[in-house]
């Protein structure tokens, strides 16, 4: 009886590669995107850190040493900046994951008109962030937006009428701005999930007389695990680092109460023509950000998700 062929051999005969992964040679080129974008800025970054430098060509960098990093622990406003970060983040995730996963479970649906409804919710993400800064500010604005419109109603000092002017307020708008123009893209994702999970399993939950609630705690949510998990990671890196809607909506005010970390980075390296000290923030910035997803991926496990319909 002749032998069969081995992959190897197979592989020689014909010039293919052996199956696995591709070869180290493929990656060569994403590799040097990422460390000509990525990590000779990061290199300059670290060293500017360590460097007093206003930006100014004519004017060299001059090496302070830890002079920059010691002022990390006697800031105040970049304290706060962390704390104004951390709240963000919880207030993103709070809102975000429940109300992208009801409407994500819902648009995957066969329900009438389901297709309208959600090409209107998805609107926001056609818009850019500068543009949702500049309709929620006119939208808020207590000479002639909503607020003026309520003035009648609820007397001149409302508690929304001056809903920028103040941190409580503030901070509140910038959450509620993210959960309406970030879920949207959320609940693409739950929708592509729920639409994965095989109706065998509501059949026979159905079957066993589970209701429509015992079936979205005891089959939705579980078959979701891996999407919740990756739509989390999603929501926290990206409202980690968002710049350009505190930048255009409130400038981190008032008094710093909505200056997260990217904001604080900018406003002291670059208004402040501070390079030294704004690449120390970004550093840390940077950091942070690294540990809180490597920190993500380690307790949910998602370095080794499994398919959830094993067996199915």
């Amino acid at each position: 009886m002749t032998a069969l062929p081995t992959e190897r051999s197979r592989a020689k005969r014909g010039g293919l590669q052996k199956a696995g992964r591709p070869g180290f040679v493929w990656s060569l080129p994403a590799i040097a995107a990422f460390a000509v974008f990525a990590l000779l800025p990061l290199a300059f970054a670290v060293y500017l850190s360590f460097t007093q430098y206003n930006g100014i060509r004519l004017i060299a960098p001059q090496w302070v040493g830890l002079d920059n990093w010691a002022r990390v622990l006697t800031d105040e406003a970049l304290h706060r900046s962390l704390v104004v970060t951390v709240v963000l983040v919880v207030l993103a995730v709070v809102t975000q994951v429940p109300v992208s996963m009801l409407i994500g479970v819902w648009a995957a649906g066969p329900q009438r008109g389901r297709a309208i409804v959600a090409a209107l919710y998805f609107i926001p993400l056609l818009m850019s962030t500068a543009a949702v800064a500049v309709l929620w500010a006119s939208l808020v604005d207590p000479n002639f937006g909503i607020p003026a419109l309520l003035e009648p109603l609820l007397g001149k000092d409302n508690p929304f009428s001056n809903i920028l002017g103040e941190p409580a307020t503030a901070i509140g708008l910038i959450a509620f701005i993210y959960l309406w123009g970030a879920t949207p893209l959320h609940t693409l994702i739950y929708q592509g999930g729920a639409r994965a999970i095989p109706e065998t399993l509501y059949q026979a939950a159905a079957i066993d007389g589970a209701g429509t609630v015992r079936q979205f705690f005891s089959i939705t949510i579980p078959q979701l695990r891996n999407t919740i998990i990756t739509s989390t990671i999603l929501m926290v890196v990206g409202t980690f680092t968002t710049f350009d809607l505190i930048l255009i909506l409130t400038r981190g005010g008032p008094s710093g109460a909505t200056s997260n970390l990217p904001f604080f980075m900018y406003d002291r390296g670059i208004s402040a023509l501070d390079f030294g000290y704004g690449c120390v923030i970004a550093v840390i910035l940077i950091v942070l950000a690294a540990l809180v997803s490597i920190g993500m991926v380690r307790a949910t496990g998602y370095d080794k998700m499994q398919g959830t319909q094993e067996g199915l």
